[in-house]
């Protein structure tokens, strides 16, 4: 069987139902609410062994302005099994908080994802698809019950590298980084938005060790939200910054 083949046809597939997502969100733009927001975030993936490692990523967002107020706080943890160096299956938990509005509704929010990677002569992409549980409690007149709304939630992100300077992105390199993340709600509490939201990305990254990397650019994200011909557009600064250990050769 040809599995390159296969993963090729999958990958177009999968892309050209982003591009979908994202002509869909922008044909049914009503009672559009406009927000600018600023998002922090630590990624760290720890490989222990051959086939064995730890997904840790951290989160946190401000809106209002950029910077007025606390939004969203996301600790995600998991385990990683490795079916190659370019293939991985990763199932784990993440406990969120919307802090926009008062009560602070908190979330949990199982998750499982695939994520591969694939080396071209002049860039580098990194895809995962992940499946999401998520727990979100119910708020009634304006305070937190013990009832949960329940969804299951699809994302596919799409990142590609591309370095300023050489071949590839090695240690004390300047690239380009170009991020898009489609997210798409399904389950039987799901009604009007089973398009969720679109986030696309564009910024500029630092390679500064073979272990270390950040990058900082501009985020467009557009969201349908649960009510009828209700959306959200959020113009976004975002830093992320990427740390990656290896403990096999006592890195």
């Amino acid at each position: 069987m040809d599995y390159t083949y296969i993963r090729m046809r999958l990958k177009y597939i999968l892309i050209g139902v982003l591009l979908l997502g994202s002509i869909y969100s922008v044909a049914q733009e009503k009672n559009i609410d406009y927000l600018e927001q600023t998002w922090f975030a630590y990624f760290n993936q720890t490989r222990l062994t051959n086939k064995s490692g730890i997904w840790v990523d951290l989160h946190f967002r401000l809106t209002g302005d950029f910077v007025d107020e606390a939004a969203v706080g996301i600790a995600r943890i998991g385990y990683t099994y490795y079916l190659t160096d370019q293939a991985r299956l990763t199932i784990g938990y993440a406990h969120a908080t919307q802090y926009a509005g008062s009560p602070n509704v908190p979330e949990h929010r199982p998750w499982q994802q695939i994520q591969w990677f694939e080396k071209k002569s002049w860039l580098s992409m990194a895809h995962y698809i992940r499946l999401e549980e998520r727990f979100r409690k119910e708020v009634v007149n304006g305070e937190l019950t013990s009832d949960y709304n329940f969804n299951y939630r699809v994302r596919y992100n799409i990142s590609i590298s591309i370095p300023l300077k050489g071949k590839q992105v090695v240690a004390k390199t300047p690239f380009v980084f170009l991020n898009d993340e489609l997210h798409v709600n399904f389950g039987k509490e799901i009604i009007n938005n089973y398009f969720d939201q679109n986030r696309l990305f564009v910024g500029i990254g630092y390679q500064f060790t073979t272990q270390l990397n950040a990058h900082l650019g501009y985020m467009k994200v557009f969201q349908q939200l649960s009510q009828p011909s209700t959306f959200r557009n959020i113009d976004a600064i975002r830093l992320f910054v990427f740390h990656n250990l290896d403990f096999r050769s006592g890195e």
